[in-house]
């Protein structure tokens, strides 16, 4: 089995060929973003992508934008996944994520949506998984089980950090059963770390966050074993620290307390590391 990450346009500052350069200086396999909506930069684009050698995961969301319009209907937030993959097809992406719907809804409704989001996925003949994140439908591990055992058709991008901010503590530790669901029908992962107070810890390198780093690392091998049982020969992460009130901030200065990029690269590099440990051991 083998481990391919890749970079985020999330939090990325500068042109798309610097987070090309970015990516394939640090060894990155890929990049994953929302593809261009101008055609002519949506083609060199995927031209620089291809030159370098890196795969694209596209990245979609509905309901407006990344924190969706609470007054958007599901029709609404359909119609935007659908424009969404047909300005991301063109790019030959490895596969779409979606941050979708709102947590607002009822249960009726979330399953109703998710089923519609299988339907389109097969109309379009595209792989399309739903992130797991604050304000959409897949805001906390219970409803997105609910989701998952009524609509077999849907698959995720697993992003752990947000569940631990909305319920204040390491919640995947709680089920096994549940952790296991969520691994059984993981696509892809958001490798960030998340703590009781929030989605993303000022620096995972501290020594005070070892235990958040400890058990996000204990989750994502549940997943790589779950994985490699389901014969699944390739997995994919994505380094996602970031910006927009994720990275901390000094007060006043407003300086940020670590450079993210190298926050991801460590982040990376880290990934790597236990993913080859742990196949290591195994082989024993």
């Amino acid at each position: 089995m083998k481990l391919k990450l890749f970079k985020p346009l999330w939090g990325h500052s500068g042109s798309n060929m610097e987070a090309i350069r970015l990516a394939t200086d640090a060894g990155f396999d890929g990049i994953e973003g929302p593809i261009p909506t101008d055609r002519s930069e949506r083609r060199d684009f995927v031209a620089m992508c291809s030159d370098a050698g890196l795969e694209i995961i596209a990245e979609v969301t509905t309901g407006g934008s990344y924190v969706p319009d609470p007054n958007a209907t599901p029709a609404q937030h359909l119609d935007d996944l659908r424009r969404g993959i047909e300005r991301s097809i063109p790019a030959k992406p490895k596969f779409i994520n979606t941050q979708a719907g709102l947590d607002a809804w009822d249960a009726g409704t979330q399953i109703a949506f998710h089923s519609s989001i299988a339907e389109i996925a097969w109309e379009f003949q595209v792989e399309v998984v739903v992130e797991t994140h604050r304000s959409r439908s897949t805001f906390n591990p219970w409803v997105t089980r609910d989701i998952l055992n009524s609509v077999p058709d849907i698959n995720l991008t697993c992003d752990f950090s947000h569940w631990c901010c909305v319920t204040e503590r390491l919640v995947m530790d709680d089920n096994p059963a549940l952790l296991a669901l969520m691994a059984d029908r993981c696509h892809h992962t958001h490798a960030r770390i998340g703590y009781d107070q929030g989605p993303q810890v000022p620096d995972p390198r501290a020594p005070e966050y070892a235990l958040a780093v400890e058990r996000h690392r204990a989750w994502w091998e549940t997943i790589w074993n779950i994985q490699e049982r389901k014969g699944i020969k390739e997995i994919t992460m994505t380094p996602e620290f970031g910006t927009d009130g994720y990275l901390h901030l000094e007060p006043y200065t407003r300086k940020p307390v670590a450079d993210l990029w190298e926050v991801n690269c460590w982040m990376g590099l880290q990934l790597r590391t236990w993913f080859e440990e742990m196949f290591a051991r195994s082989m024993k």
